[in-house]
């Protein structure tokens, strides 16, 4: 199927803001994942949610974050699997540690 597990993925983690106004919280957020080594990228361009989702998905992409007003003001952020669908929304830190221990310890996917 040409999913890869989150370790071996080119790109680990996708941030995908729901505006401009949510793109400089996205980027402290990108800052924090490369930080642990995380391989991740933001799409900020000027696209509806929906499309950036599609467009993750098509790209295999294990994680996708999805940033909204609600996120920003709980230090949250919104989470995607490609594998499993909408996670729901978790701390930064609780994401941080999640994909860490996922790349860390060399979690396969079934």
């Amino acid at each position: 199927k040409g999913v890869l597990p989150t370790w071996l993925a080119p790109v680990q983690v996708k941030i995908l803001p729901i505006s401009d106004a949510h793109v400089e919280y996205a980027k402290k957020v990108q800052d924090e994942l490369r930080k642990l080594g995380v391989r991740v990228r933001l799409d900020d361009r000027n696209e509806k949610i929906g499309y950036k989702i599609r467009e993750a998905q098509l790209e295999k992409v294990p994680y996708m974050l999805i940033i909204g007003n609600k996120e920003m003001e709980e230090n949250a952020v919104g989470v995607r699997s490609h594998k499993d669908g909408d996670i729901g929304a978790m701390s930064v830190d609780d994401f941080k540690n999640k994909v860490k221990y996922e790349i860390d310890n060399f979690i396969f996917e079934k």
